[in-house]
């Protein structure tokens, strides 16, 4: 049965009464086309209205639906070919996060990327797509074997964070992460990050700075969730919603705020309504990207990178 939210249940109440007069003029075989007609008008306004005006924490919502691609489905559909690569070369192999050479429309490169997991035993398997120390750190073994045959780097991030548990920090999470950011900084290949469902504090910017990082349509972007800023703030979960506002961390109030080079669209109703097509504008907007990024040296791909994230949060009065 597919995922509803409370927002989405006045389209759900008229894609029920569509079907109840289909099965009553099947049953009494009275012409109703009109009526039919009629209600998917209204249900097709009622999308428009519902989808083209969500809150923040409708999108946070909507970036956790359970049937949303993830990075692997991305991958099948983007990808003509994927030879995953397997561990940090020094503690594990980190399930949470994926990566390996892929060929996207015969353009050699490196996708790297969070995996959730679709089911409940696939979620266990994946720590829910939040990385240990060993995640980050075979992510930038990667990176730099891209790096070293010149191949561009394609990261796709969805996790609620980093783990936080103590191994992780034993581990010296926060320095693989920092770690992280300092070499992707310095790359001397393209880097293309797209934030394909949730994109929460560290665990997301650690393979999130490149030449160029956007956001699908319906997804967010924070240094905190909306539920721990409202549990830190008002010591409960009750003001999420006041959170999520106040966050500004959709596409659209990231866009704005100059701290992403762009937002790629999703089919109405989320990427979970038309997998398909939400690959077709993924794959679109990092087919241009190559070719454009492929024309430039690497101290250019480099100074452009620095000077880009140097000027976030500089504000004149």
């Amino acid at each position: 049965m597919e995922t509803t939210f409370d927002f989405e249940k006045p389209i759900a109440d008229l894609q029920t009464q569509i079907e109840k007069v289909n099965q009553v003029a099947e049953k009494t075989k009275v012409d109703m086309s009109a009526t039919i007609r009629d209600l998917e008008q209204k249900l097709e306004e009622t999308k428009v209205e519902v989808y083209q005006n969500m809150t923040g924490w409708q999108k946070v919502q909507m970036s956790r639906h359970p049937e949303r691609p993830q990075t692997f489905d991305y991958i099948e559909m983007i990808c003509d070919e994927f030879l995953e690569l397997h561990g940090d070369r020094n503690i594990a192999d980190d399930k949470a996060i994926i990566g390996g050479f892929a060929s996207i429309a015969g353009h050699s490169v490196m996708v790297i990327g969070h995996q959730k997991g679709k089911n409940t035993k696939e979620r266990q398997f994946r720590n829910f797509g939040m990385a240990n120390p060993e995640g980050y750190r075979k992510a930038l073994r990667l990176m730099k074997m891209a790096e070293k045959f010149n191949k561009p780097i394609i990261t796709l991030i969805d996790t609620m964070g980093a783990y936080p548990g103590i191994e992780a920090e034993e581990r010296g999470q926060a320095e693989a992460i920092a770690r992280n950011l300092m070499e992707m900084s310095v790359l001397k290949v393209p880097v293309i990050c797209i934030v394909i469902g949730e994109g929460a504090s560290g665990g997301a910017i650690g393979i999130g700075v490149g030449d160029r990082v956007y956001m699908m349509e319906n997804t967010w972007y924070s240094v905190i969730s909306p539920e721990s800023c409202s549990s830190i703030l008002w010591r409960s979960w009750d003001h999420k919603e006041r959170a999520a506002d106040a966050l500004k961390l959709t596409a659209n109030d990231m866009f704005s705020n100059g701290l992403i080079d762009g937002i790629i669209p999703e089919p109405m109703g989320g990427a979970h309504q038309n997998p398909e097509l939400a690959a077709e504008n993924v794959k679109t907007k990092i087919i241009e990207d190559l070719i454009l990024l492929g024309t430039k040296d690497s101290d250019t791909l480099i100074t452009e990178r620095i000077d880009k994230f140097s000027k976030m949060g500089i504000v004149y009065e």
